[in-house]
């Protein structure tokens, strides 16, 4: 049996991807303009985020029409996925109209501030 002193002297060759490639100061040497770009592109950040929500809205939507569709056709009769296609397009879709009131509620307190 190996003692306790042991241990760290035979895990002190191994490395890990994580602490080759991130040091243990390296975000605080960093300047603020690198910390706020940190693995994001700049300028297409919060657009392409919101793009991304509403394509998935609609495609929620879309598959909901189209196993609706297949119902109603005879094509299935798997009605409970149609019922909980449509339930989750809704959902998504009240998500989605939330979160523009909640970013018009924020445009419009921006645009009350006095400067």
């Amino acid at each position: 049996m190996s003692s306790i002193s042991s241990v760290p002297a035979s895990l002190a060759g191994l490395s890990s991807p994580l602490t080759d490639r991130l040091q243990p100061n390296q975000l605080l040497n960093t300047s603020s303009a690198d910390k706020l770009h940190l693995g994001q592109p700049a300028g297409d950040g919060f657009g392409k985020m919101l793009d991304g929500l509403v394509s998935t809205v609609d495609t929620k939507q879309m598959q909901a029409d189209s196993l609706t569709k297949r119902v109603l056709l005879g094509d299935t009769d798997q009605l409970h996925q149609s019922v909980i296609a449509m339930q989750e397009a809704s959902v998504s879709l009240s998500l989605m109209v939330q979160v523009r009131n909640k970013l018009v509620d924020s445009y419009q307190e921006l645009m009350r501030m006095q400067v």
